[in-house]
Formats: C-alpha cells, sequence, structure tokens
C-alpha cells in the first residue's frame, strides 16, 4: 500500500472510531456517513467495528459501587488537595 493511501485509509479509521465514541460534531459526522455509504468497502469495515462494538458492550457488565464509596473518595481527595 502506498504512503498516501495508507495515510487516508488511517484518517478514515480515526475518525470512524471518533464518530463510535460520539467524538465529531454533525458536520463531520454527516462527511463520513457520506463517505462511507458511497464506499462499499468502507460500509464494510464500518459495520464490523460497530458490530464489535456492540458485542463487547453486550458482554461486559460494569461494577457499581455505592454512593457512600464514592463520597467517602470525594472527600479524601479533598482532605489532600
Amino acid at each position: 500500500m502506498n504512503n498516501t493511501k495508507q495515510n487516508r485509509t488511517t484518517g478514515i479509521t480515526q475518525r470512524v472510531m471518533l464518530y463510535l465514541d460520539g467524538e465529531l460534531d454533525s458536520r463531520e459526522e454527516r462527511e463520513l456517513l457520506t463517505e462511507i455509504q458511497s464506499n462499499p468497502d468502507l460500509l464494510e469495515k464500518f459495520s464490523m467495528e460497530k458490530s464489535f462494538r456492540e458485542f463487547i458492550k453486550s458482554k461486559i457488565s460494569r461494577k457499581t459501587v455505592s454512593p457512600a464509596l464514592v463520597q467517602s473518595i470525594k472527600d479524601k481527595i479533598r482532605t489532600t488537595v
């Protein structure tokens, strides 16, 4: 793969990650989605990444902590500052 094509692919991959993380503004989202829809290879990669993220989220359970523990940590932080 030549350097220009590799840089473009890396840039698109970064933008896809930012999109899936909710970090793009609305204009950037529209531009990316337009680009994805016009490129079947990119659409396939996007769909795979999105599916993978959804799979991971569905398999991971987050532990919850008590509000008392949260308050205790906050109190300790305040006393050390």
